[in-house]
């Protein structure tokens, strides 16, 4: 007889099924429990330990394009003795393409994507829709550790005798598939494509398991529309990755292919290849450089979404939770994030306006992005519709989340302008376009993630984080994000080019290195700021204040299990009633009313 007490998957819309309980499970010994892992919760704090040490590598490089930029060629002490020691401390123009290649490189790559969707998508999606684990616990296994041979393959082109790779993280050919003057930067480059190519795998095994879990395994009762907005923007991500990744993975490979085998896909003529690296003579010709963009940006506008839309959901279920109210518009919430998404496909042209193309084509594109900021905006209004009128509880967690929608809206009023063809053709190159992308990435995306961390830290680990201590992190991160970011406008509108180790070489921009060397200052300052977020982690970890199972006093699955969950994550069946908002509910006392509250049979 089979074992009624097994986890099954089960279709979704809430057909009887039964979830495994915690206690029922035999003692795994380290190595299997927290090493090579099949538990999602493990897997996602694995993501999210990996993601966050990483944080602070590309901060590094950060801090060191930053240093460069104010006091160009002049000593970095201490850093410089840690990153270049070779070089008497003496940046040169190639070291400095490396470095905001790889900061470039590891912050979405190694950071971004790997702490929203692999993190809080392996430790949120089973428990938000009341499932015992993934669909597919070893593919998740190996969908994590997919990601150290990237880790390993990333290091390497760091650590090539002739610097690392330098053909920024675009990659663009001819540059990055021909040898440059530096010896070893051919397998510097080789390098940092095969890093590429394993964490789209990683990413392609995470994304399979998200769809088939989020749609077969939810528990009984969980309907699509019942489901919470993290978990809808977690599935809509997962699906951007599925129809976008495939294409980055085979350009990847592609250009493998023309830097070891001469293949020419996208390199232009013999007589570029051999004017630098005479070894490649008789490679084949008629390559096409704009192939590689088309190809890469097919994925990496997309990838914008899937850093933004779980940073959207994320916020969206803080912002209930604290503000104790229902999300306002719940459907036309979810169709908003359906419809950036797909949007999101059809746009990717307006990175290659400076490229040059058919004016109608260029319309189309520009067009198209214009009309992302409609269900961008409905978002925003729906979020500044849930603040009304509610009871706001400005804990932490809130305070990231409302510090998100406050960046959200300034990077995305910069992205409507930025898309007019025109406007884009005089500013593309200039440090606006990295304040505008900064704002949507590091003020959209990682202020909802250190949210995110707050929030759901306690069904993590048992335990909360310091209030004190998170108050003072926002705010400082606050304060120093936009004295980073929001001065690069200036910047860009003065006409400072981006990706240039040393602007003021130009006597009409010599004027601006003071505002350069306020921004350096801001960067420091919200670099070492990061320190109480440090202390904060790993101190309440250990010593923070043990909680129960819903601190927050939050609707939605998640907290209906143990904190932290143990095997199977619930000690219960369970069955889904309503919505994941139902706060301030007239038919109970208190002021939230759990799914899984049956008050309708009484």
């Amino acid at each position: 007889m089979s074992d009624p007490n097994a986890s099954s998957i089960r279709p979704g819309m809430g057909e009887p099924g039964t979830t495994r309980t915690s206690h029922e499970h035999h003692e795994l010994g380290f190595i299997r429990k927290y090493i090579f892992s099949v538990d999602h919760k493990v897997i996602g704090i694995q993501f999210m330990l990996l993601g966050l040490v990483f944080f602070v590598l590309g901060g590094l490089f950060a801090m060191a394009i930053r240093y460069q930029l104010a006091w160009p060629w002049e000593s970095m002490p201490v850093i410089g003795d840690l990153l270049f020691p070779n070089t008497g401390q003496a940046i040169t123009p190639e070291f400095y393409t490396m470095l905001f290649t790889m900061h470039g490189t590891i912050m979405i790559f190694f950071v971004i994507i790997p702490l929203l969707t692999g993190a809080f998508g392996n430790f949120l999606i089973p428990l938000m829709i009341g499932a015992p684990d993934m669909a597919f616990p070893k593919l998740n296994m190996y969908g994590f550790w997919a990601m150290i041979p990237a880790v390993g393959c990333v290091f390497m082109s760091f650590l090539q005798p002739g610097g690392g790779p330098g053909a920024g993280w675009t990659a663009y050919p001819p540059l990055s598939t021909i040898a440059s003057a530096s010896p070893g930067s051919l397998s510097a480059q080789t390098w940092w494509l095969l890093a590429l190519t394993w964490v789209g795998f990683s990413s392609m095994m995470g994304a399979v398991n998200y769809v088939t879990t989020i749609v077969k395994m939810r528990a009984p009762g969980l309907t699509m529309f019942r489901m919470p907005l993290t978990v809808w923007a977690l599935l809509i991500a997962a699906l951007l990755q599925l129809f976008a990744l495939p294409v980055l993975t085979a350009a990847s490979m592609m250009q493998i292919s023309d830097r070891v085998f001469q293949s020419g896909f996208f390199t232009p003529t013999n007589l570029v290849i051999n004017q630098i690296n005479p070894e490649g003579a008789g490679a084949a010709a008629g390559g096409q450089p704009l192939l590689w963009q088309h190809l890469f940006w097919f994925y990496s506008h997309p990838a914008v979404y899937i850093m933004v839309v779980p940073a959207m959901g994320l916020a969206s279920d803080i912002l209930s939770v604290h503000a104790r109210k229902p999300v306002f518009g719940y459907k036309p919430m979810v169709y908003s994030m359906c419809s950036i998404a797909g949007l999101g496909f059809i746009v990717w042209g307006h990175h290659m306006f400076a490229s040059g193309m058919n004016p109608a084509l260029g319309m189309t594109f520009m067009v198209a992005t214009m009309m992302i900021a409609l269900p961008s905006a409905i978002k925003v209004f729906n979020w500044l519709g849930t603040l009304w009128g509610s009871r706001i509880q400005l804990t932490t967690p809130m305070l990231f989340t409302l510090g998100f929608i406050a960046m959200f809206i300034i990077g995305g009023l910069s992205g409507i302008w930025m898309a007019a063809t025109p406007v884009d053709i005089y500013i593309h190159d200039t440090y606006i376009i990295v304040a505008h992308f900064h704002y949507i990435v590091f003020g959209g995306s990682v202020f909802a993630l250190f949210g995110a961390i707050y929030h759901w830290y306690p069904k993590m680990f048992g335990r909360v984080m310091n209030e004190t201590l998170g108050k003072i992190h926002f705010v400082g991160t606050f304060i120093f994000t936009n004295g980073v970011f929001y001065m690069m406008h200036q910047l860009g509108m003065a006409g400072l080019m981006r990706r240039t180790a040393d602007p003021y070489d130009y006597e009409s921009y010599a004027h601006l290195q003071p505002l350069n060397v306020f921004i350096t200052i801001s960067a420091f300052c919200l670099f070492v700021w990061q320190i109480f977020f440090v202390w904060n982690f790993f101190h309440s970890m250990f010593w923070g204040k043990r909680v129960g199972r819903n601190p927050w006093n939050a609707c939605s699955l998640e907290w209906e299990a143990p904190s932290p969950p143990g095997h199977g994550n619930f000690d219960s069946p369970l069955r889904v009633y309503r919505g994941p908002y139902e706060y301030a509910d007239p038919s109970v006392e208190e002021d939230f009313l759990a799914q899984t509250r049956d008050i309708e049979s009484k």
